[in-house]
């Protein structure tokens, strides 16, 4: 098998502005420099010729582009624009009325840009290793998708929906027009704007063609910022699909001789949560973490159990900001359903007007926070009644993240305690396979 070109979705717009920085080639000419483009009668428009799309190939591999006003962490709590350079091929396509940027360029150097962005370069080689096999076995998995897909018109995310209940979840969308976008929703991918260092280069080099396999098929290798001290599994968080090397564990050192507690009980996740048990992913050590916190990511350090308070004003205003119902005063928030992490997937809203119960875990997340609550596992306190009404409920929660798969910090740690890339990646993937294919 031969290394593959790949086209990430990297910023629609009806207008983009770039920099070609060198020598391009684009419809029988050579340019360079500031380009505008825009939206006109369902088409591209540039230097005055409407065009169906356009490529700009570069004449020297070295020559770069840099796009403007790229937004990064759409609906995330760090979301911002930035300018970002990207090296290969740049495609400008119509679709949905605006303007799509897409870059094209060779499936390892996809991975080296994602690695960089995803975490520090700094990161330990171990770890980086690791996480350019599950980047790879992600992104193969998807181009399978994509292709077994084409034609269907299945979108990106599902719901069922009674009177009683509402149950959504969000997947990674399901991109026609290219292979993966470059946002966090699919992997956070910056082109070389983050300059990669020997060591991720090293890693990339050292797992080339390397994937993820279960059962003869690529292992979609999902990853989290922290899970808390135990993983998820796939369905309690996306459809109702079980993946046996998305399994839960319990992200300790000799877990198998500590059984994870049933987190699906809530006594027992009650207790888990607040109790803290000692896992990977219980660090403080910035080192650690600058690992893989990014500048923007640090802006948050308490992720393995954090707390969140609400008044009874704030809380019902986010409520019904977030599903655009009023439920009145929120009376009590109820766990119904709790994964094997002790993530809730459903979860019961009562109020005065209107009670419902929500799910799964990222449409939780949604509700109750003003951009994304960082994980459905958590347990509720409420404060002094007044009329039959809580004043304050304060939400004490474990981990970042939908928790499914390899366990960034978690991994990070045990990098640093000297695991060998196999052994991080078969911790957290159960019964997966490490083959070569290029």
């Amino acid at each position: 098998m031969k290394e593959p070109e790949i086209s990430v979705g990297i910023v629609n717009a009806q207008e983009i502005h770039f920099t070609l920085n060198g020598n391009f080639f684009a419809k029988g000419e050579t340019v360079s420099g500031d380009q505008a483009v825009s939206f006109s009668e369902g088409g591209i428009l540039w230097n005055e010729n409407l065009y169906r799309e356009l490529t700009f190939t570069p004449q020297d591999e070295q020559n770069s582009f840099s796009l403007y006003d790229v937004t990064i962490g759409i609906n995330f709590h760090w979301e911002r624009q930035e300018t970002q350079v990207f090296s290969g091929t740049l495609k400008l396509v119509v679709d949905e009325e605006k303007i799509v940027a897409i870059n094209i360029l060779p499936a390892e150097d996809y991975l080296t840009s994602v690695i960089s962005s995803e975490m520090s370069a700094n990161s330990s080689l171990e770890l980086l290793k690791a996480h350019a096999v599950i980047s790879r076995s992600w992104l193969f998995a998807q181009i399978e998708k994509r292709k077994a897909m084409s034609g269907k018109s299945e979108g990106f995310f599902s719901f069922t929906k009674t009177k009683e209940e509402y149950i959504r979840w969000y997947d990674r969308e399901d991109h026609t027009i290219f292979d993966v976008c470059a946002d966090d929703h699919c992997q956070r991918y910056q082109g070389i704007t983050k300059a990669s260092n020997a060591t991720v280069a090293e890693a990339v080099r050292a797992t080339r063609g390397r994937l993820l396999m279960y059962d003869n098929k690529v292992c979609d290798a999902r990853f989290s910022k922290c899970c808390g001290g135990a993983t998820e599994e796939f369905e309690y968080c996306w459809e109702d699909k079980h993946y046996p090397y998305l399994s839960a564990v319990r992200d300790a050192e000799e877990e198998e001789n500590r059984p994870l507690p049933d987190l699906t009980i809530e006594e027992e996740a009650e207790r888990w949560i607040r109790k803290a048990p000692k896992s990977f992913c219980d660090t403080h050590d910035k080192k650690i973490l600058s690992q893989i916190l990014n500048n923007y990511d640090q802006e948050t350090t308490d992720f393995y159990r954090w707390k969140v308070r609400y008044t009874q004003t704030e809380l019902a205003e986010l409520i019904r900001t977030n599903t655009k119902a009023d439920y009145g005063d929120i009376i009590d928030l109820i766990p119904v359903q709790r994964g094997p992490s002790g993530r809730i997937c459903k979860l019961k809203i009562v109020g005065s007007l209107k009670t419902m119960t929500i799910g799964k875990e990222l449409e939780i997340r949604r509700t109750l926070s003003d951009s994304h609550l960082f994980s459905s596992a958590f347990v509720v306190d409420k404060g002094e009644l007044k009329n039959g009404v809580p004043q304050w409920f304060l939400l004490s929660g474990a981990g970042w993240g939908h928790g499914v798969g390899l366990c960034q910090i978690g991994a990070a740690v045990m990098g640093e305690k000297g695991y060998s890339y196999e052994e991080i990646l078969l911790h957290y993937y159960k019964g997966a396979e490490i083959c070569k294919f290029y």
